[in-house]
């Protein structure tokens, strides 16, 4: 008797003897799939939905099975549950808890294993953290734009290989980041659309023989096309087996992680005493326990940390399901706390990235000095002799003699002597030095996608109508 009562669990029908302590610790989930009561409670209302419509529950069952879910749903958000690591994970323990309240709730299970309700569940959590991204992804963006067009007249030097390349608007640098976390919002669209397909149905492995309707599930949980149109997974095996959605969304977090960080190191530089463009907000800076004149970026230092964790994430769903056949195998137990933790830190940190930036200020002056340096025209100057009919790669060289010259003398480049410049190719005559304007610099680059104050303006009205 007590040997047999130590094997039932909920599957342990055909053991005499229960796991040992050691093994329920191992592999027990509940600690952090818990998680997903919410989603866990909307399944199975759904499926207790569908067994009576296919006269598998009366009425009276069904609705007896679902005034139960939404008390033990009630209990949990309280904070009043009692969850049980012998129970494994949070459908049995979900489950358990109702079948002592409803006795119907023996028949819950029918036509349903817990690896597509598994499945299923993953699939409605990954679609509400894809909605919540996106609204902390849109709120930064707006973030972006704001501070573009109140900083539409800083001038800051654009760099490559970190070296000073040529003048842009710090509008411009910001909008760059916009477009970057635009397709972030993309990424993550694509991930909730590939999670928009129930598996509720798939069973174990094969589905069931039992009369279910698959599509009255799928409406009811929300798996709906554009159209309203129920939108059911097309093989069972890969129903259950599937974990593309939850490695889709890791794989959006750990680009836009890629991108948060790529904002943090512009900011880390910028806000240095060696550059001095920026200066960001007191509450999202820190100091030094030793030096007391230490100001130190820490929010755009730990976006840069986070960075590396989100790919590890990723990592870790790519490495669980290379090797596994066919279908569902105890490991995809440990896809949870990777997805968990992406979702976690990425609308934390898209959130901190945001209130940042709301906070930062540009300094105008020291912004402008640095723009100012008359190199950063070169590439301008070489335009305008291709203007007078040199070919390009000619300009470039006679550009660069003067550069050398300029070098050499100690001087501004825009500061040569008349003869020296005619040294350097004789195309350099009268009206030269015109090309050594900021102003004319920015209104020469009003193409799409370039930083003339015209285009940039642009730009913002058109990030701030499709934020609207």
């Amino acid at each position: 008797m007590s040997a047999r009562k130590k094997a039932q669990a909920t599957w342990g029908g055909r053991f005499s003897a229960g796991p040992a302590e050691l093994m329920l610790r191992f592999g027990e989930s509940v600690s952090f799939d818990h998680r997903l009561w919410a989603q866990d409670i909307r399944g199975s209302k759904a499926h207790a939905t569908m067994l009576a419509q296919a006269g598998i529950l009366t009425k009276r069952e069904r609705d007896a099975i679902l005034r139960g879910l939404d008390a033990i749903a009630k209990e949990i958000a309280a904070g009043k549950f009692k969850w049980s690591r012998e129970l494994e994970d949070v459908h049995m323990n979900i489950e358990s808890a109702l079948t002592k309240r409803v006795p119907a709730a023996a028949k819950l299970h029918t036509a349903r294993s817990r690896n597509d309700q598994v499945a299923t569940d993953v699939r409605l959590w990954i679609k509400d953290q894809c909605a919540a991204a996106d609204a902390a992804l849109v709120s930064l963006i707006k973030t972006l734009v704001k501070l573009a067009e109140a900083n539409a007249d800083v001038i800051l030097p654009g760099y490559t290989h970190l070296q000073r390349a040529q003048p842009v608007s710090v509008a411009h640098h910001l909008l760059a980041y916009a477009e970057m976390f635009g397709r972030d919002r993309a990424r993550l669209a694509a991930a909730k659309a590939s999670a928009n397909w129930c598996p509720l149905g798939s069973g174990a492995i094969a589905g069931t023989t039992l009369p279910i309707r698959r599509e009255v599930t799928a409406k009811l949980l929300g798996f709906v096309d554009a159209k309203g149109r129920p939108q059911v997974t097309r093989n069972s095996m890969d129903a259950v087996a599937d974990r593309d959605p939850a490695t889709e969304f890791c794989f959006a977090a750990a680009l836009c992680g890629v991108h948060l960080s790529r904002l943090a190191e512009d900011m880390v530089l910028w806000s240095s005493a060696e550059f001095g463009f920026a200066r960001m907000p007191d509450e999202f800076s820190t100091g030094s326990s030793l030096m007391p004149q230490k100001r130190n970026p820490d929010s755009m230092e730990l976006l840069r940390g986070k960075a590396a964790r989100f790919q590890a994430s990723l990592t870790h769903l790519l490495s669980l399901t290379k090797g596994l056949p066919l279908t569902y195998n105890r490991d995809l137990q440990d896809d949870k706390p990777p997805l968990f933790d992406a979702a976690d830190q990425l609308i934390l940190s898209v959130a901190v990235a945001d209130a940042t930036l709301a906070g930062t200020k540009f300094h105008k002056a020291r912004c402008l000095a640095a723009a100012s340096d008359p190199a950063l025209l070169a590439t301008d100057l070489a335009d305008w002799l291709v203007r007078k009919g040199m070919p390009f790669r000619h300009a470039h060289h006679a550009v660069g003699r003067l550069v050398a010259l300029a070098e050499k003398s100690g001087v501004p480049l825009d500061k040569v002597s008349d003869d020296a410049a005619l040294t350097a190719d004789k195309a350099f005559t009268k009206g030269w030095r015109e090309v050594f304007s900021l102003k004319r610099g920015f209104a020469a680059r009003e193409n799409t996608g370039m930083p003339g104050p015209k285009a940039v303006a642009r730009e913002i009205a058109r990030w701030k109508q499709s934020l609207r």
